[in-house]
C-alpha cells in the first residue's frame, strides 16, 4: 500500500462555515472489525510477500465528528474516547502524544483551517485488544471522517495505506496491512501482498444463502483478556527476520489462506473450517504460545461440540479472541456458547454479523 503521505488541504470546510456561520457540519463514520484472518503473519515486512483471507464483521467502530467555528478559548480538537470514558483537548502542535496516540495520529496527516473546531467521539462495542483489528478500524474511520470534511478525494486503498502508515511509521508499531484493508473494503477479501506493503484486494462474493449460512455458524469468543505485543511475538519476529530457514513456517499460513478462499468459492464450508484449523496449527509451529492456554481450552470445548473449524484471531498469544465455525444446527450453537461461558467467567460470546461494506461515511448536518 505505497501511496504518498502528506498534508491535505481541505478548503470546502472553510467555505461551508462561511455560508453557514451558525450551523455545524456533522460527519458520521462506521468501519467494521476483522475476524478469521487466514494467512495472518504473512502480511508483514518480515514476511516479504503474503496471502491473507479475512472477514469483516459488525460490531463496527463508530466515529462522529462535529465541525464548527472555533471560538477564542476553544481547543481546535476535542476528543471523546467513550470506551475509556475519557474527554480531553488535543494540542495539534504537540511533539508528543497526549493520551491515545492511535486516535491522535490521524490528525497529523491533515492541515485544518485555524478557525475550525472539531468535536470527535469514538466508540466500539468490540473490547480493546480482542485481536480483531479494532485499532486499524479506528484509524480508517478517523481518516475517513477527516477526508469527508473536505473533498472526499481518498480511495479505500489510500485510506487503508494512510492508516497503516500511522501504525507502522508514526507510532513505530509492528503492523501488517490486512486489518486496514479489511476496515476500508469490508466483506470477505483475499489479499495478496506481492511486496510489502503493496497488495491487491480481491473480494470473495458468495451466494446469498451461503452468506446467511456462514453468518449463522460463525462465533467470536473473547478470551477475557486483551491481546498485546509480548515477548513471544518479539521472539517470532526476530526469528523470521534473522533466519531464512524459520521463514518456511510461514508457507502453511499462506496455503491456509488460499485453501480458505478456494473452499468458499466452491461453497464448501466444511473445507473452509479445515483451513481455519490448519492455520491455527501453523500458528503453533511459529511458537507454541501463539495459541495460549485460554484458546486451547475453548478449542477443546469446541471439538467436543463437533465444530467444523477454529481460528485464533490475529497474531495470537495469551489473550484476544478466537473464531469458531459451527456445524449446522442452532441447538449446538447455543449449547457451545453456554459451555464456553460456564468454563471461565472471563470468556464471552461477542455477537457478530457479516459486514458487506467497509468504511461508511456520510454528512448528517
Amino acid at each position: 500500500m505505497r501511496v504518498t503521505i502528506g498534508f491535505l488541504w481541505r478548503l470546502d470546510v472553510a467555505m461551508y462555515l462561511t455560508h453557514h456561520p451558525t450551523r455545524n457540519m456533522i460527519i458520521q463514520c462506521s468501519a467494521p472489525i476483522r475476524i478469521c484472518d487466514l494467512g495472518g503473519w504473512t502480511d508483514t515486512w518480515f514476511a516479504g510477500s503474503g496471502k491473507v483471507l479475512n472477514i469483516a464483521v459488525f460490531p463496527s467502530v463508530e466515529v462522529t465528528v462535529v465541525a464548527g467555528r472555533k471560538r477564542a478559548r476553544d481547543p481546535q480538537i476535542t476528543i471523546h474516547a467513550e470506551n475509556y470514558r475519557d474527554t480531553y483537548a488535543l494540542k495539534r502542535r504537540a511533539r508528543t502524544w497526549t493520551k491515545h496516540p492511535l486516535i491522535e495520529a490521524g490528525f497529523r496527516l491533515f492541515r485544518l483551517p485555524s478557525g475550525l473546531h472539531l468535536d470527535v467521539t469514538i466508540f466500539s462495542a468490540a473490547p480493546a485488544g480482542a485481536s480483531t483489528g479494532t485499532s486499524a478500524s479506528v484509524s480508517v474511520a478517523v481518516l475517513g471522517a477527516l477526508d469527508l470534511l473536505g473533498q472526499r478525494s481518498l480511495t479505500s486503498y489510500e485510506l487503508a495505506a494512510k492508516a497503516h502508515y500511522i501504525e507502522s511509521a508514526l507510532l513505530k508499531l509492528q503492523s501488517g496491512i490486512q486489518d486496514q484493508l479489511c476496515a476500508a473494503y469490508g466483506g470477505i477479501n483475499f489479499i495478496e501482498m506481492s511486496r510489502y506493503p503493496e497488495a491487491s484486494v480481491s473480494p470473495v462474493v458468495l451466494p446469498e444463502e451461503l452468506t446467511w449460512e456462514l453468518e449463522s455458524r460463525l462465533l467470536l469468543i473473547y478470551l477475557g483478556r486483551p491481546h498485546s505485543s509480548s515477548a513471544v511475538h518479539e521472539t517470532v519476529i526476530r526469528r523470521l527476520e534473522e533466519s531464512p530457514r524459520f521463514r518456511r513456517y510461514l508457507e502453511p499460513l499462506r496455503e491456509a489462506a488460499a485453501a480458505g478462499k478456494a473452499a468458499l468459492l466452491r461453497c464448501d464450508l466444511a473445507a473452509f473450517g479445515e483451513a481455519m484449523s490448519a492455520n491455527t496449527r501453523a500458528q503453533q509451529k511459529l511458537h507454541p504460545e501463539l495459541v495460549g492456554d485460554r484458546a486451547r481450552q475453548v478449542i477443546a470445548l469446541a471439538r467436543e461440540h463437533g465444530v467444523s473449524g477454529y481460528k485464533v484471531n490475529g497474531a495470537g498469544g495469551a489473550g484476544g479472541s478466537i473464531t469458531l465455525l459451527l456445524k449446522p444446527g442452532a441447538r449446538e450453537k447455543h449449547a457451545l456458547i453456554a459451555a464456553i461461558e460456564a468454563a471461565n467467567p472471563d470468556f464471552r460470546n461477542l455477537p457478530i454479523r457479516l459486514a458487506p461494506h467497509g468504511l461508511r461515511r456520510w454528512r448528517t448536518g
